[in-house]
């Protein structure tokens, strides 16, 4: 079984692309709803998040996303604090669900694959590229947040021209009807690799 990457910057459309492949019969490894089951359920992980960013990080036992937001994203040392917390708790939850499915291959659905370089864990990476304006239209109007707190976010991300010659596959997600053809042409070869 082949493990591949799907990454992008925000507003990209990763989730988006990623569904597409779920509609094809590929098993996804959402990384940011893991992340977030993980940090609501491990104590082992809330108690080092509490240790880093204080009894605000949770109400109840949800996590407080906007304040660990507003935390974070100013802050790229606590950003950084806080993935050494939950990226390995994640890596080691994708190992053990990546072996027990039954598929050619498996995607893991992840933001920061190249950021910190750890693209030699996949067989292939999948890059997903779309204009600025375009990231910054999508982002405002799921997240109703402000131009400048997208504009943050971005900034905490590799630039696409970088990363483009890193990923083995690259959709340019403008259009979705497009971006499906390039999702069945691409689950073909990626089958075809697997075999």
């Amino acid at each position: 079984m082949k493990i591949v990457g799907l990454t992008g910057g925000i507003g990209t459309g990763k989730s988006t692309v990623a569904g597409m492949f779920k509609d094809l019969g590929v098993p996804i490894y959402d990384s940011d709803s893991e992340a977030k089951r993980l940090m609501t359920e491990s104590s082992q992980l809330k108690k080092a998040i509490i240790s880093l960013l204080g009894e605000k990080a949770y109400e109840g036992e949800a996590l407080n996303r906007n304040f660990i937001a507003s935390k974070v994203f100013e802050n790229p040392k606590m950003l950084q604090a806080l993935n050494e917390i939950v990226h390995p708790a994640v890596k080691e939850d994708f190992k053990e669900w990546a072996k027990i499915q039954q598929s050619p291959y498996v995607i893991q659905e992840t933001a920061l694959i190249f950021e910190k370089a750890s693209q030699d864990q996949y067989d292939y990476v999948i890059l997903i590229t779309a204009p600025n304006g375009l990231r910054m239209d999508r982002v405002m109007n799921r997240d109703g947040v402000s131009e400048k707190e997208v504009l943050g976010r971005i900034k905490n991300q590799m630039e696409d021209h970088e990363k483009l010659s890193l990923a083995q596959f690259h959709i340019d997600n403008i259009d979705l009807k497009t971006t499906k053809k390039e999702v069945v042409n691409l689950h073909k070869r990626l089958v075809a690799l697997a075999n």
